[in-house]
């Protein structure tokens, strides 16, 4: 791997705090709460973020450092930045190429892209772009239709089965239910042959229409025998994706899997749970090395990614400031947020002495107090 040049697009967003005003300034109300909203009094949704300005770094000097290789290996891909596109749905509700045009920018970004159970292109065709592609799935109460997914992402050449397991239901989010939010009927569940009109696009006044369809489809009170079940039907890398408990972490390595993501669903799941940058470093305390760690929700610039990289993470998934690029601006628009994070953390790096990632992995952090 290469050390990787500054590549910040010149005369475009400085930030991802840029793309993100291109994108509320062109969606519709409804569309920008579905993606920014969490769950309750979104709390946690808050927390994710905060957590990051309450971990400082401490960075060495005089190490001869002058450029940094972002170059990470995650779950057995390689990546030239330790990130990978989180999992997120109906994405053709940002850009009428959805998960294709964000799956080519990751492509050219050399970051694995995950795809949704939940995605508004079949994932045969999301794979066909050449990108890496990892799958994640949503436990259906259709078993047969969970062991039918598994094998197409086998098929389709997807390099890791991703279990989303910290959505027994789907929590309450008032953004949807006051907007009473349904998918435009050009928007569907494509990896489930979801037709239109089916209760996702359904619109009823103070509800989630795509909450019905998730009870109706999810399967609840999972159990860890149903994950071994579901290991067992592939031979894919396995990762855990839901993980706050170092317990839950440790019986994840216990069953099996190659890594675990520690995640609070971006706060759309259990408002008031620990953030996920928070309970990172017990959950690698536990794994002890005996399973890759990675770490969701609330990644905001390449600085958060040193910081997490810092607490022992192995690379982190970014979800949101994907959306908001797509939305701005289509596959240049993520393939634009993905060179910003790129280039933020190479100079991250290299301005706390970092030469690669496993020297961050090094770097001594403290709690943040002045800004309290």
């Amino acid at each position: 791997m290469t050390a990787v040049e500054d590549r910040r697009p010149t005369g475009g967003p400085l930030s991802l705090a840029d793309i993100r005003a291109a994108a509320h300034s062109i969606l519709p109300a409804g569309i920008w709460d579905f993606i920014e909203g969490g769950s309750g009094t979104e709390s946690t949704l808050a927390a994710n973020k905060a957590a990051f300005t309450d971990v400082a770094l401490v960075p060495r000097v005089l190490t001869g450092v002058a450029t940094a290789d972002t170059g990470a290996r995650l779950v057995g891909t390689d990546a030239a930045v330790p990130l990978a596109i989180a999992p997120m749905a109906y994405q053709s509700l940002l850009h009428e190429k959805g998960e294709l045009a964000a799956a080519r920018a990751a492509r050219t970004a050399g970051a694995p892209f995950i795809v949704s159970t939940l995605s508004s292109h079949r994932l045969e065709d999301v794979a066909a772009t050449g990108a890496d592609t990892w799958f994640q799935l949503y436990c259906l109460r259709d078993r047969a239709k969970n062991h039918e997914l598994i094998g197409r992402a086998e098929d389709s050449g997807c390099r890791a089965l991703v279990i989303t397991v910290d959505v027994p239901l789907m929590a309450r989010r008032p953004r949807d239910a006051r907007n009473g939010f349904a998918l435009p009927t050009r928007v569907r569940a494509a990896n489930l042959d979801a037709a239109p009109g089916g209760e996702a696009h359904r619109r009823v006044p103070g509800a989630s229409a795509l909450a019905v369809h998730t009870s109706a489809a999810f399967a609840p009170g999972l159990s860890w025998r149903d994950l071994a079940e579901l290991r067992d039907r592939t031979s894919l890398p396995l990762v855990v994706k839901g993980v706050l408990d170092p317990r839950d972490a440790r019986a994840a390595v216990d069953i099996g899997a190659a890594a675990v993501v520690v995640s609070s669903h971006g706060g759309r799941q259990l408002d008031g749970a620990q953030p996920s940058m928070r309970a990172l470093p017990a959950v690698v305390e536990a794994v002890s090395g005996d399973c890759e760690v990675l770490l969701d929700s609330g990644v905001r610039s390449g600085g958060d990614v040193l910081k997490a990289l810092a607490l022992g993470a192995r690379g982190v998934l970014i979800g949101r400031p994907v959306l908001w690029g797509l939305a701005a601006d289509g596959e240049r628009g993520v393939g634009t947020v993905l060179a910003l994070l790129r280039a933020e953390l190479a100079e991250a790096m290299v301005l706390a002495g970092c030469a690669d990632a496993s020297a961050a992995a090094t770097l001594r952090t403290e709690r943040w107090e002045s800004h309290a």
